[in-house]
């Protein structure tokens, strides 16, 4: 699936406007960026395909299909094409494919619509990917070709025990002019007689995929039938798709012994005594390998000390290497199998890698280590410490075989972990993960549920800067739920209170308080003007401005300190239910907003039936503001056709100067966002 911040570029193929606009206000509804474009016949199909490439086209009502697909294709371009139909059916899906197009929606079918564009945009995004890959693949194996090249180690590549690619380095020591003499020639043809019992023996186990040595001395023979020692060192490989071994030749070292201590060195770490870093991801890339194959039960597992920082103030710097040792030991010492693979991963971060362990046990073996921090007295010095450590795992399998997914995952376990006091453990598993998410929002669900009714809902206020010195003091209200049980952020109660249908009576709590507020700074001598985010269920609420009329009239508030704003999008899906809110808060004197205006189709054909005193800009437009010349030019014209429509324009997420400048030369009336002043708690009246 794509991103949430992937802004989807869409052409319509579609003749009604009202049906565009409604289309695109269907996916960002849905919480889809989409950035719209309208033509009505082949002239503006061909002029907007020339000026950019759409990520999607839609084809509707506008022209047929086979002229949507013969201009799409035009310039070997991969755009994703869906067709718009007025209901599916096997019949008409067949005829739609038959035109080459990839998909195929209905018109009325909403949450249908919204997942093929999905689909089709995320297929695309891999399509796009699978490019750039290939690209980077060829630009690696064409400088690995001059790297080989150029080795002075001789190095060959065999299949089946027969080569199918070796270096100049190789062919000299042989003794051969060029590649041919060597191709599909067995390697065993290679080795001196009296060692070729051993290398028969290494092709046999090979063949049934056993890992080979990480390195093997023989006896080699060249062409002239002189031998010569040296030590082969293997690799899995692949020349044109195909698995291969890669075949080293180094030359045997003096002593062995001291060979077999300089490579041990080179894996272990000096402080810990633990396998270093680098050998510890070495090993999780092969098990992430082993688990796209299938290979079940594999386990990272990361522990951190909670406290370590803490008792470094009280032991002292010098003293931090005893401390990391002893607490490697007692991780080696409560490892019961050999196949685990302790690794230092970080300052004090230690990994432990299992091959074979069920996520039950590694849970297990997780709270066993805990325990075993939690119990032990570490003595450094004359001090005697206790550390509790939080330990965190994750399941590798093909769901999640990606090296930085893996890492990714139990980072987030472990920070997690640690916020909620530590000395705990948690091990996840990317199988069961749409499970607990359901679990998590019926949790999260009850608390809203029990916060409506006492209100528990914090006002947060991000401050909106007039750049053009108007008095008064101008707020955006953001409401954060709080209850004993923390602090949660509208991003992630929001869906989950939509879904349980509390929207309506949120949005009631948040306007009382926000009411409450405002009196108590107009009593202050506070000129404040407070905009409020109404959700679509209470716009369409016929009994809502009564209540706020109710509301303001007991806290003796003017109206005007209120603007409601509303999305674009959802004011287009509900324009009749819009309307007449929007004509009632006139009565109340408060004022309208709308919000991430100007992505849809035709955006100011709105204002020909809504009545809103301030446009928003949508947030697209704010992403690489300063080095993006098309979306300052957006915002240039959407200022000037703004105020020749008598609208005061609003830049929202405004994150850096230099945004600021270009948003005051472009005639922005207000800005707002964390560059200017991050949201702060107010205090306000239950």
């Amino acid at each position: 699936m794509s991103k949430p911040t992937d802004v989807i570029k869409l052409l319509l193929v579609e003749e009604s406007v009202e049906e565009a606009e409604r289309l695109t206000s269907v996916l960002r509804n849905a919480g889809i960026a989409v950035r719209a474009t309208q033509v009505r016949d082949a002239d503006e199909l061909d002029a907007q395909l020339q000026a950019q490439t759409p990520d999607l086209i839609l084809a509707g009502t506008a022209l047929g299909l086979d002229e949507v697909v013969q201009a799409a294709n035009r310039g070997g371009k991969d755009i994703a094409i869906v067709a718009i139909v007025p209901e599916l059916s096997g019949e008409i899906l067949t005829e739609v494919f038959r035109h080459g197009v990839n998909g195929a929606a209905a018109y009325q079918q909403a949450e249908l619509f919204v997942g093929v564009i999905q689909r089709e945009f995320a297929s695309l995004n891999l399509r796009r990917s699978v490019r750039r890959l290939e690209l980077s693949l060829a630009e690696s194996e064409r400088r690995c070709d001059s790297l080989l090249e150029s080795a002075r180690d001789p190095i060959a590549y065999v299949h089946e025990g027969a080569h199918v690619r070796a270096n100049r380095a190789w062919l000299e020591v042989f003794g051969c002019a060029d590649f041919e003499e060597l191709q599909g020639v067995s390697v065993l043809d290679l080795i001196a007689p009296e060692a070729a019992g051993d290398f028969k023996a290494l092709l046999r186990s090979l063949s049934r995929g056993e890992k080979p040595p990480a390195s093997l001395p023989i006896k080699m023979r060249r062409a002239d039938g002189s031998t010569f020692d040296t030590v082969m060192e293997f690799a899995p490989a692949s020349v044109a798709g195909e698995p291969c071994q890669q075949i080293v030749l180094r030359q045997p070292l003096a002593n062995p012994e001291l060979a077999q201590q300089i490579d041990t060195l080179r894996t272990k770490d000096l402080v810990t005594d633990l396998y270093n870093r680098q050998h510890g991801l070495a090993e999780l890339e092969r098990m992430v390998a082993a688990a796209s194959g299938g290979a079940p039960n594999q386990i990272l597992l990361l522990l951190e000390a909670d406290n370590f920082r803490e008792h470094l103030g009280e032991i002292g710097l010098g003293n931090a290497d005893l401390l990391l040792g002893d607490m490697a030991n007692l991780l080696r010492r409560n490892l019961e199998s050999t196949e685990h693979i302790a690794f230092r991963f970080g300052d004090q971060t230690f990994g432990v890698l299992s091959p074979a362990l069920s996520i039950d046990a590694a849970n297990e073996l997780a709270q066993r280590l805990c325990n075993a921090y939690a119990e032990h007295d570490f003595d450094i010095g004359k001090r005697h410490l206790n550390l509790f450590v939080s330990i965190a795992g994750v399941l590798i399998g093909e769901k999640n075989a990606n090296t930085q997914a893996v890492l990714t995952q139990v980072g987030a376990g472990l920070r997690d972990l640690q916020q909620r006091g530590g000395n705990q453990v948690a091990i996840h598993d990317p199988g069961v993960r749409d499970a607990a998410l359901l679990a998590e929002a019926q949790q999260l669900r009850e608390r809203l549920e029990q916060a409506v009714k006492r209100g528990q809902f914090a006002l947060y206020s991000q401050p909106i800067v007039n750049l053009h010195g108007v008095e008064g003091e101008f707020y955006e209200i953001l409401a954060r739920l709080v209850d004993d049980k923390g602090e949660v952020l509208p991003n992630v109660f929001l869906p989950v209170a939509e879904d349980a249908g509390l929207m309506l009576a949120i949005d009631r709590v948040v306007i009382a308080k926000a009411i409450t507020t405002l009196a108590e700074r107009e009593k202050a001598g506070r000129h404040t003007t407070f905009f409020v985010n109404l959700t679509a269920p209470s716009m369409a609420d016929e009994t809502l401005l009564p209540w706020i009329a109710q509301q303001l009239k007991a806290a003796r508030l003017r109206g005007d300190a209120l603007v409601f704003e509303v999305p674009e999008s959802k004011v287009i899906t509900q324009l009749k239910a819009a309307r007449s809110f929007v004509a009632g808060l006139r009565q109340l004197h408060c004022g309208f907003a709308l919000e991430q205006f100007g992505a849809g189709v035709n955006s100011f054909q709105l204002l020909k039936h809504i009545d809103a005193s301030y446009l928003k800009i949508d947030r697209s437009y704010m992403q690489d503001l300063p080095k993006d010349k098309e979306h300052q030019e957006f915002i240039r014209q959407f200022c000037h056709q703004a105020h020749q429509a008598g609208k005061i324009v609003i830049a929202e997420q405004v994150e850096n100067a230099a945004s600021m400048s270009i948003l005051f030369t472009c005639g922005v009336n207000f800005v707002q966002g964390n560059y200017l002043n991050e949201p702060e708690k107010i205090l306000s009246a239950a």
